[in-house]
């Protein structure tokens, strides 16, 4: 992004949005000058101006819970930015998930939990069970729970919906088991839809 576009002033205050580049959900809203942008892409933690202090603050430097930047456009006016980011922790200071409250359950918060069960291993947990055992059984697992939901759907038994969702919840540890995405799952069927 060329700054001179954005900052024909150094002090001018330029409205961010800092989305979720997972969930694309808004995390909160802030203030960029040109010295906290270029902060924000110099340490790849979000930096704000801070209207009230009359200085900048990089979001997490008391509480840890950080935003690291991940990409940055500009709005067709030239006014806004919509920053990419990911959270180390509740965005918001009354310990929410963003500034407009609690995340919604998405396919991709799903994947963030899964994930983090993988990195901290939990005792009894039924993923762990699953990645201990392996490709191999998650497979199995996932070949079960395709037919269930083909019998599902054949018998009407309307169980389509809870059949469905242990299906998706099978092939998400499946793609992290083998260090995969949804955002990678995304870009296949993206290409695709060309």
């Amino acid at each position: 992004m060329n700054t001179d576009d954005v900052w024909k002033d150094d002090q001018v205050l330029i409205p961010a949005i800092i989305q979720d580049s997972n969930t694309k959900s808004v995390l909160m809203l802030g203030y960029m000058n040109k010295e906290s942008y270029q902060k924000t892409i110099d340490i790849k933690k979000v930096t704000f101006y801070s209207r009230s202090r009359r200085c900048l603050w990089t979001k997490g430097e008391t509480s840890g819970n950080f935003l690291n930047y991940i990409s940055c456009k500009i709005d067709c006016d030239k006014d806004t930015l919509l920053v990419q980011a990911t959270n180390d922790g509740p965005t918001c200071h009354l310990e929410k998930y963003s500034c407009f409250g609690d995340e919604e359950f998405s396919f991709q918060k799903l994947e963030s939990i899964i994930k983090d069960r993988k990195k901290n291993h939990k005792s009894g947990s039924y993923t762990n069970i699953l990645f201990d055992k392996g490709n191999k059984e998650i497979v199995k697992k996932i070949a079960e729970e395709a037919n269930e939901l083909a019998i599902s759907t054949i018998s009407n038994d309307g169980r389509i919906l809870e059949e469905a969702a242990d299906l998706i919840y099978h092939l998400q540890v499946l793609l992290i088991e083998n260090n995969l995405s949804l955002k990678k799952l995304e870009n296949i069927l993206k290409m695709r839809n060309k």
